[in-house]
């Protein structure tokens, strides 16, 4: 697992640790202008969808976008009516900058947005956050045009949104299938690193987001979802596509010219293999593959030009072994020196007998070749001769590669060197510090299945404490450095983060 935490470093992307009863996993925010009619019943029924089928407690933040009707007060009524429904309101528009503050606002670890016409089939809400709460994902996405998809829409509204994509895969790279289904999910800790980065308040803000996202090398999880188009949508779809093309211009120049600074992004999340050290994975195998692939083609040229010098005065095998045993002997002094950095007279007689052996085993491949050759023709042409050799070549050069990287030139770096000090795992105590030891000990071994927590479920009715002590219990965290960009206006949000660890195991989920 990553342990630097240089500014701009994301944390480690783990699976979300239980929090207190009261703070739910999940922050779903519908944002609304002019929603009068709709937004009553969009919130009555995915409030009754979540309360039916999400596991975790959860909360619906009603956004209205500077509304001029009555919106604000039937947001007003439901969020008194039901407690899980809250109501904010902001004095200007834009889908982009409601999301922005509710977000930045929010104390949920995983935020999600939808559009109230609820078009997308709900079942979908669980598949899209799931992988953010395992920590599988930084973002999830739903996608009208997955194959699995079910779609049900205009021909004008499928010709405008398929051309949208295809510009973005064209001008932007963009790999993700549909930016502009309004039914999204991001972690909070990512979006404390990201949102800061994003320009738009518009329509085209989660298209912006998700684009610097992918080209941070965040993880976007997309979910095929049953769709279905509202005909009285209140969306102008020739200025939204007007204001899209001019955000996928910005942005396009913005990343050509340099401008965003997707550093603190690129650092790759939790415990990424490519960061681990594995005894079993050969160290620096790219490194020497180019310097071999360099000297095995020089060696190759230098070869066949001794093979026709010696052609001129000796038959094909006594010119094909002189050959090759004067080039061999080069090619091992130059692997040993450029491809394998090895340096000094030490061990070079031993390496250069070695080399030998792999010439040998060349030797066999390619005078196999012309004597299969020979075989075959009685005269064959001098084109054709070096033809078969330099194939027999290429297979011999394969096998020189790997004999000399497992034989003649093991890594060493690897022999057993002065024992390193046993880690010390932080573990967390009630008072809010962490326990550390004052002298290193053996690690405990632990009688049972480990002390955690599930994610926090719905409550069915006020949490009463069992005990002071456990009333009292909070948990330290490390703090989250996110740049300065990202420290406007997020105060202080950091996660309190768990680490799942894969030999754990509950008796309780045996099957």
């Amino acid at each position: 697992m990553r342990t630097d935490s240089s500014p701009g470093d994301l944390p480690a992307r783990e699976h979300l640790p239980a929090t207190d009863a009261g703070t739910p996993v999940l922050d779903v925010v519908i944002p609304v202008y002019n929603e009068e009619k709709d937004l009553q019943p969009c919130v009555l029924r995915l409030h009754e969808h979540l309360k039916r089928t999400f596991p975790y407690a959860f909360r619906i933040t009603v956004a209205d976008n500077a509304s001029t009707d009555t919106t604000p007060q039937v947001a007003a009524r439901l969020a008194a009516r039901l407690p899980e429904v809250v109501s904010r309101r902001l004095e200007q528009k834009g889908r982009g900058r409601a999301l922005r503050t509710v977000w930045s606002a929010s104390d949920a670890p995983v935020l999600a947005y939808m559009d109230v016409d609820l078009s997308t089939d709900l079942n979908a809400l669980l598949p899209l956050v799931a992988p953010l709460i395992s920590g599988h994902s930084d973002l999830a996405i739903g996608s009208r045009l997955a194959r699995s998809s079910r779609v049900v829409r205009g021909a004008k509204r499928e010709f405008i949104s398929r051309s949208y994509n295809l510009i973005l895969r064209g001008s932007l790279q963009a790999r993700f299938s549909d930016a502009q289904c309004g039914f999204k999910a991001i972690r909070r800790d990512v979006a404390q690193v990201l949102l800061p980065l994003v320009e738009d308040s518009g329509w085209f803000f989660d298209t912006e987001m998700l684009v610097l996202a992918e080209r941070a090398g965040l993880r976007i999880h997309e979910v095929p979802v049953d769709w279905v188009d509202d005909p009285d949508s209140t969306v102008h779809i020739v200025r939204t596509a007007t204001d899209d093309l001019k955000g996928v211009w910005r942005v396009g120049r913005a990343l050509a010219g340099g401008s965003l600074s997707l550093d603190r992004l690129a650092r790759p999340f939790g415990d990424d293999p490519r960061d681990r050290e594995l005894t079993d994975v050969p160290k620096g195998l790219a490194r020497q593959l180019v310097g071999f692939c360099v000297v095995g083609g020089l060696s190759t040229l230098f070869y066949l030009l001794l093979y026709s010098g010696f052609r001129s005065f000796s038959g094909s095998q006594v010119a094909n072994a002189l050959a090759l045993l004067v080039s061999a002997v080069a090619n091992t002094a130059a692997n040993r020196r450029l491809t394998f950095g090895v340096r000094g007279r030490g061990g070079a007689v031993r390496h250069q007998a070695q080399g030998l052996v792999v010439f040998g085993i060349g030797l066999v491949l390619t005078s196999g070749s012309l004597a299969a050759l020979n075989a075959a023709t009685n005269d064959p042409a001098h084109s054709t001769e070096l033809a078969v050799l330099i194939a027999a070549n290429l297979a011999a050069t394969v096998l020189r590669f790997l004999l000399f990287r497992a034989w003649v030139f093991p890594d060493r770096r690897d022999e057993p060197s002065a024992p390193a000090p046993s880690p010390v795992v932080a573990s967390h105590r009630p008072g809010g510090h962490a326990a550390h030891p004052a002298a290193p000990h053996p690690m405990p071994v632990r009688p049972g299945p480990p002390a955690y927590r599930p994610l926090p479920q719905r409550p069915t009715a006020p949490a009463t404490p069992s005990s002071p002590t456990q009333a009292a219990t909070s948990y330290d965290t490390a703090p989250f450095h996110a740049g300065d960009a990202a420290d406007q206006g997020w105060g202080d949000s950091t996660m309190q983060m768990q680490a799942v660890r894969p030999h754990d195991h509950d008796p309780r989920n045996a099957r």
